[in-house]
């Protein structure tokens, strides 16, 4: 059994995390939203017609934030549509996903249910078949006190008070072909620009986040990240990322690898971020938001084929995808990819929280279900709290088609210096063999284990589809303290947390 020997040291710090790194995305796709969130005639659904189990459960997540309402159903979204009295909203064709959009839930809808969750919103504005104006219009519905048109259209509504939203994204990956309204670096980067300059002039406390590269193996990529920011960086606060990984066919050491693309792909967008600050002669450096990201489970092409063979259905059941112990092993490797960089990063959201490559299954008229990625989320967003530490590290390696030296063991530290806890989380990628770790613990003084879990599985592709809790956590006996060191031994492909209490 070989050793990873990880060195921890508090003078050695990344940065704090930021909470919003917890975020979740709600589009209007599929079941995302309707029997998802909301389905009034389920057993489930308090008054407003929310689903109480989802919101107990993305309670327990401890999801912070959440973006909507898209997404690439935004880019010819007409908010409008989506307020007022519901019997009198439109039927409308959803051109992103070949259906039909009821418009029964909308904005106020969302900062309803947002409140019972106890989540922060990020909306995101139509700058695929609308631009400058339309933005300004939904930011002075949402965000204006009183005596405009819009403002006014809102306490009209029943809501008297604004909602203050403060983050807002300029758009959604306009540098893809299948957006509708895509438009080129240039074009996007002078219409993000104008739209960002109008929205502050009517809230100048709002965080604003312009489109980055939808994945790193977009064309464009890093050009059009350097364009746009060329064109925003005086009124942009974020620069977006997306992710999302498949490749289960390639095999387990490969498929796993993938987050060493992810790392790459961020360590790429925050040079091109520092070449711009410089051209710009500016003191501001850029932060990120990973608002959309996640792993893509198999079949990967389901959603095109089912839009087509029955288009324009009311919120039906499409890309509904089920995770099995070999994803979330992925997931839980981005999301610590994510975590790592703290100092740039201040916003993620995973994609998408209920039945479209999502955490939480449900089911229509019925109850619902958690998929094996629920849990690594669940772990991060509730320990990983504090400061990331810059540790150091040596540790057996592996070589694959697409990438050379991936570590057997993927791992972060945080230390919650609040509540004197040092959490480790890891992923062991071998699939044969255990892995043992060291932690070496410097000027940490450990007291004792308070907690320490492990998921894995007997077939790496086992799901929780049909036996729903055949992946999930369970707590183990895997760690031995003394000397100064804690020693940990990680079972072939798991997932793990350990948390060590110590003296502050």
């Amino acid at each position: 059994m070989e050793t990873t020997k990880v060195v921890c040291n508090k003078e050695f710090q990344i940065d704090r995390v930021d909470s919003r790194l917890f975020g979740s995305f709600l589009e209007h796709m599929g079941r995302v939203i309707y029997s998802g969130i909301y389905e009034p005639d389920n057993k489930n659904a308090d008054e407003d017609g929310f689903r109480q189990d989802v919101i107990d459960r993305v309670k327990e997540m401890n999801v912070t934030t959440v973006r909507y309402p898209g997404g690439n159903f935004v880019s010819a979204y007409h908010w409008e549509d989506g307020v007022g009295a519901k019997e009198k909203r439109p039927h409308k064709l959803d051109l992103a996903w070949r259906s039909i959009e009821t418009n029964e839930f909308g904005t106020n809808e969302f900062m309803k249910w947002a409140k019972k969750t106890n989540v922060n919103p990020i909306f995101t504005v139509n700058l695929g078949t609308r631009g400058v104006e339309d933005a300004a219009h939904y930011l002075e519905y949402c965000n204006f006190p009183s005596g405009t048109q819009y403002s006014d259209m809102r306490k009209s509504h029943g809501v008297d008070e604004p909602y203050g939203i403060k983050m807002w994204c300029l758009g959604n990956e306009m540098d893809g072909s299948w957006q509708i309204g895509h438009k080129s670096a240039e074009e996007y980067g002078k219409i993000a620009a104008e739209t960002g300059k109008v929205m502050k002039l009517i809230d100048p406390d709002i965080e604003l986040i312009v489109c980055g590269s939808s994945l790193s193996s977009m064309d464009t990529y890093p050009e059009w990240d350097m364009e746009v920011l060329d064109k925003t960086y005086d009124v942009a606060d974020y620069l977006a990322l997306h992710q999302y990984y498949a490749g289960q066919e390639k095999g387990t050491k490969t498929f796993l690898a993938q987050s060493v693309d992810m790392e790459e792909y961020i360590h790429t967008i925050r040079s091109v971020a520092q070449v711009i600050k410089q051209k710009k002669r500016s003191k501001k450096d850029m932060k990120f938001s990973v608002d959309e990201w996640g792993v893509w489970a198999v079949p990967s092409n389901t959603v095109n084929n089912e839009i087509d063979e029955k288009p324009w259905q009311i919120a039906p059941a499409i890309s509904e995808q089920i995770y099995t112990l070999e994803d979330a092993l992925l997931f839980a490797e981005m999301q610590m990819v994510i975590i790592r960089n703290a100092d740039a990063i201040k916003i993620a959201c995973q994609s998408l929280l209920t039945n479209i490559s999502a955490c939480i299954m449900t089911e229509k008229g019925g109850g619902h279900w958690l998929q094996t990625i629920y849990y690594p989320f669940y772990y991060f967003a509730n320990y990983a709290k504090g400061i990331v530490l810059n540790v150091s590290s040596t540790g057996p390696v592996y070589d694959c088609k697409e990438f050379n030296n991936v570590p057997y063991v993927d791992f972060i530290v945080v230390w919650n210096d609040e509540d004197g806890e040092l959490v480790f989380f890891a992923v062991n990628r071998d699939e044969d063999n255990k892995q043992k770790v060291s932690l070496q613990l410097s000027d940490f003084e450990v007291d004792s284990v308070i907690e320490s879990i492990g998921m894995t599985a007997a077939d790496k592709k086992m799901t929780n589809q049909f036996q729903h809790d055949a992946v999930k956590p369970e707590t183990v006996d895997n760690v031995k303290l003394g000397n100064g060191e804690a020693k940990v031994v990680l079972k072939p492909l798991s997932f793990n947390v350990v948390r060590l209490r110590i003296n502050q």
